[in-house]
């Protein structure tokens, strides 16, 4: 007789998928997994994307330089650094850019428009090709002798066609084919404008390169037939002791990283930002996480002791917990990698046109990423109260005071803590950043936690428990009461949704302000022509052009280019400067300018205008300029001028607004006459409407530069349109995590509140009155939390603006009494989803489930 077969426990990893399933039908993983997900997915967008972008940067590299190495400087490339090319066997092209105006036939209507020239060598590109979308027959290579390939927007403007001629400066070239793509067009301001590229040879009929021009000059190398394998390394090596030893100032070699696009300040605080969301959501996660968790575990205590009663072994408990928190995680997370590949593909998408669209499929990094982060947020934070249950002790059964949490799972918390830390320090890249974020939001969580039981304390001192209330309306006093009585639910619950109301409050200042500063780049009635060139001789001609097309206020400044050579004697070196931007500075020409009366539009902050000594020159230098370069009131500066040796002293530091479309200067020397110095114009004006003044000037003087910013800024403000709406996007996302906080926060007394509602109401309270209790606690502990939130974000705010994005800021000291507002409605809000219900089940029923529980 066969003995009967002994059944098997089930395995733990089968106990652990069977609880995930149960918790998450009954709701109780909901909020949990929410809050993972949606931070995962904000992680993840902003990692897929930059991801993508730096692959498609490292697969462009060559192209986007010219070359494997370039030689940039505002001179003609040095004889010094070409020859050392020759002695290395490498292959050279030149190039040469600057600005100016093309303009077509008077058959063609004679229209004008600023374009971006580009005079090319032969061989050029060295990396990579031109595509073309029409040509001529037989065009390949770069534009022949006589020729112009042209952006299809300088056709369009122009009205021309293919074999129509081009007129650019005194030059008169035929349009040979339209250019698609260009290999080393960069990112520069003036490369938002189209480009017209000619071969090097035409450059000199155009006449457009005069001694004061502003032009960038070019040399890009690589290895030829008879080169070593290392001869771009010695070039480069040997270019940067050259460079060094002969002092070549303005020479730099250029690399994909030393790019400085105009935009760069502005997609800059957008990456910034987008950082600061999703970190941002990470953190309030955590607070969901953990919120949720200790709600999780205060629902299953008794469970797990009945558990043990029946002969379930601790380990096996916690094992079946920790392998379901694990699962749960790894769901949540793989749902939050597959949002954030959407999300980053909609932030591609709103962004089409700044980016290549066309970028390399998304490495395996950023999806590790947010799995990383999902596991710290659930096994770190989720976890610690869940393990709690292994360890709750067979008599809670019977007595329901045993069951306290001990410190066991510390270590567990710390690792949570410790990886998402990491994982916040990568995806910040930004040290600033991440410790302002960081370490104001954990001192954040304390402070509030700290004033919530101040309050708590300063409550129960003036509503004591045994003061019978007369005079004062039951609801209020039964309201405060219950708040006194549970000081721990009440400072969790206020710390907790003020650290929700205090992520939502900060983005919504800093998007509000960043937004704002990006908008008030164009002034409504700044100038929106620059004319640049205006030699000395056609300066009265050009001025009764303007005033007999109606122009009637205009600024007008001689610009002079010169090299700041010394500093109250010492020479200036780049290496003495600790910053980059130093250091650029020190090896660039400065448009220089004079004028015996100080700007109206500048501001002096420092000294006084015109205060030099009997036989000095004074100047003014902007303060931005003084403190990179570490200038003061007093220092003696001088300058290379075209040869010529120019010295002064620093009299007074202006304020320059910028963004204010106005002609301004670093440097300003207070007189009104220096007729010595080698000089052109320049001119900034308000265009009247529906006159043809630009192509008056075009045609008067061909020579001159007109910048039309109208159409510049339109372009901007497309540019910014777009990363204001990606902004917003991720935004959005964020908003979503802060609200999940806020039902974590007041769910989590929904216990507690069922078990006190289900007394009183057995003693006859009536619904109506406790529906009033509640909403008054949920008002003022809301309306607490946003005050509280509101002041915290003023001060996380200015830091942010002013050591991190840069902007100026104004305090707002409304802002404390609007959150408080907003966290009344939104706590009130919470509560009414959350709570629901709660007061509708009939008394025995709210006792027998309290009793359960």
């Amino acid at each position: 007789m066969t003995s009967p077969a002994v059944s098997r426990p089930p395995a733990t990893l089968l106990i652990a998928w069977r609880q995930l399933l149960r918790d998450w039908r009954a709701g109780e993983l909901r909020l949990l997994m929410l809050a993972v997900a949606l931070a995962v997915a904000a992680l993840c967008a902003v990692a897929f994307l930059s991801d993508r972008l730096d692959q498609g940067l490292r697969r462009d590299a060559a192209q986007l330089l010219g070359g494997d190495a370039v030689v940039a400087s505002d001179q003609p490339t040095p004889q010094a650094l070409v020859d050392l090319a020759a002695t290395q066997n490498l292959t050279t092209v030149r190039t040469a850019t600057f600005p100016s105006m093309a303009r077509s036939d008077e058959a063609q209507g004679g229209e004008s428009r600023l374009v971006a020239v580009k005079a090319v060598g032969a061989g050029y590109p060295l990396r990579g090709s031109i595509k073309l979308r029409d040509a001529l027959p037989g065009r390949s290579g770069s534009p022949a002798a006589g020729e112009v390939w042209a952006d299809p927007a300088v056709a369009d403007g122009l009205g021309l066609k293919l074999g129509d001629m081009l007129l650019l400066g005194d030059a008169r070239l035929k349009l040979a084919a339209l250019i698609e793509t260009e290999p080393d067009r960069g990112a520069g301001f003036m490369n938002f404008a189209p480009r017209v590229m000619l071969a090097e040879a035409d450059l000199d009929a155009t006449r457009l390169v005069q001694p004061a021009s502003r032009l960038t000059y070019r040399m890009a190398v690589v290895p030829g037939s008879a080169a070593a394998p290392e001869s771009v390394a010695n070039f480069v090596k040997g270019a940067e002791q050259l460079v060094e030893k002969d002092k070549l100032r303005g020479v730099r070699l250029e690399s994909l990283e030393f790019g400085r696009p105009e935009m760069r300040q502005t997609l800059d605080r957008a990456a910034r930002f987008l950082r600061l969301v999703a970190m941002l959501s990470a953190l309030l996660a955590a607070v969901a996480v953990a919120l949720a968790a200790r709600d999780f575990a205060a629902r299953h205590l008794d469970d797990c002791a009945m558990l043990r009663v029946l002969g379930q072994p601790q380990r096996r408990i916690a094992w079946a917990y920790g392998l379901e928190f694990l699962l749960a995680g790894l769901s949540a997370s793989a749902v939050g990698v597959l949002g954030g590949l959407a999300l980053h593909q909609v932030f591609v998408s709103l962004l089409a046109g700044l980016i290549d669209v066309n970028l390399p499929p998304p490495s395996i990094w950023p999806a590790l990423l947010g799995l990383g982060l999902g596991l710290s947020l659930l096994m770190g934070f989720g976890l610690p109260p869940v393990l709690q249950l292994a360890a709750v002790p067979p008599l809670r059964v019977i007595r329901r005071d045993l069951g306290a949490p001990k410190a066991g799972s510390l270590l567990v918390l710390g690792a949570g803590v410790a990886g998402l830390a990491a994982i916040l320090v990568v995806l910040a890249g930004d040290m600033k950043l991440g410790a302002i974020a960081a370490a104001g939001f954990a001192g954040a969580v304390l402070l509030f936690a700290l004033l919530a039981w101040c309050a708590v304390w300063l409550l129960r001192r003036v509503v004591p428990v045994n003061v019978s209330g007369a005079g004062v309306p039951r609801w209020l006093l039964l309201a405060t009461r219950q708040v006194a009585a549970r000081p721990a639910f009440a400072v969790m619950q206020v710390a907790s949704l003020a650290v929700g109301l205090l992520a939502l409050a900060l983005l919504v200042l800093l998007r509000t302000d960043l937004i704002d500063s990006w908008r008030r780049a164009t002034p409504a009635a700044a100038p929106d022509r620059f004319v640049i060139n205006i030699q000395p001789d056609q300066g009265e001609a050009f001025r009764k052009t303007l005033r007999d097309a109606g122009v009637k206020d205009f600024d007008w400044y001689p610009m002079i280019r010169g090299r700041l050579t010394t500093i109250n004697g010492d020479p200036v070196q780049a290496k003495r400067f600790a910053e980059e931007r130093a250091q650029r500075l020190a090896e660039r020409e400065f448009n220089l300018s004079h004028t015996a009366d100080k700007p109206a539009h500048n501001q002096i902050t420092s000294g006084h205008w015109g205060d030099a000594r009997p036989g000095e020159m004074g100047m003014s230098v902007e303060e931005g300029l003084a403190t990179t370069l570490g200038l003061k009131l007093g220092d003696t500066l001088a300058f290379d001028i075209a040869g010529q040796p120019v010295q002064g002293r620093i009299t007074s530091l202006r304020k320059v607004d910028w963004s204010s479309m106005r002609v301004n200067f670093f440097v300003l020397f207070e007189k009104a006459e220096l007729p010595d110095l080698p000089a052109t114009q320049i001119a900034a004006y308000r265009s009247p409407p529906a006159t043809k003044l630009d192509r008056e000037l075009a045609r008067q003087f061909p020579n001159l530069t007109v910048i039309d910013v109208s159409a510049q800024l339109n372009q901007v403000q497309g540019v910014l349109d777009q990363v204001i709406q990606a902004v917003q996007f991720l935004f959005g996302f964020t908003l979503a995590t802060g609200l999940v906080v806020l039902l974590a926060a007041v769910g989590s007394t929904r216990e507690a509140r069922t078990r006190e509602f289900a007394l009183m109401r057995a003693l006859g309270a009536p619904s109506s009155l406790l529906a009033q209790v509640q909403r008054a606690e949920l008002l003022g502990v809301g309306a607490l939390a946003g005050f509280l939130a509101g002041a915290v974000a003023l001060v996380l705010a200015a830091l942010l603006a002013r050591f991190v994005f840069e902007f100026d800021w104004h305090i707002k000291p409304w802002v404390p009494f609007v959150g408080a507002a907003c966290g009344a409605l939104l706590a009130w809000s919470a509560g009414w989803w959350s709570l629901r219900g709660v007061l509708q089940r009939p008394v025995v029923q709210t006792l027998r489930e309290a009793q359960a529980e």
